[in-house]
């Protein structure tokens, strides 16, 4: 059954699916960064082009011709993975394919719309018998801080 992790009031959603994404990709997993919005996948795509300063994420679009040779892929086609172990949620529903991963991570931002969207996403894992996990990503902020 999928692990699903949920990371709540992140500040910035974009950066912690890059780092969630970068980890994984140095664990060796293959990454699927969900997203059916052009401008979100424009937007995370530069992200992973431009940090971090001093590694690589080599990473693709879904529809692209070397999609089957690269670890993380972003779109909303989770068939064009080699191998599905992560997909990172950008969108606001659930995506259709989550169950064929072995994690999904859901990022859940700081707005009222984020919030409630995710809560929806939670109570739709949770009545379908998944075990889930949260982070809250406030704490994490404080203890980076001191």
């Amino acid at each position: 059954m999928t692990e699903i992790t949920f990371y709540t009031f992140a500040g910035d959603p974009l950066d912690v699916a890059r780092r969630v994404a970068a980890k994984a990709y140095g664990q060796g997993r293959q990454v699927m960064l969900y997203t059916p919005d052009p401008a979100v996948a424009d937007a995370i795509d530069r992200l992973l082009w431009t940090t971090p300063p001093l590694g690589f994420v080599p990473h693709c679009r879904d529809t692209d011709a070397l999609a089957g040779e690269t670890p993380v892929l972003i779109g909303a086609n989770a068939d064009a993975l080699r191998s599905a172990d992560v997909m990172i949620n950008l969108d606001a529903g659930q995506p259709a394919a989550f169950a064929r991963f072995e994690r999904l991570v859901e990022i859940v931002g700081m707005d009222d719309a984020s919030r409630e969207a995710g809560r929806a996403r939670y109570r739709f894992y949770q009545a379908r018998g998944y075990a889930l996990t949260t982070h809250d990503l406030r704490h994490a902020a404080g203890q980076a801080q001191r």
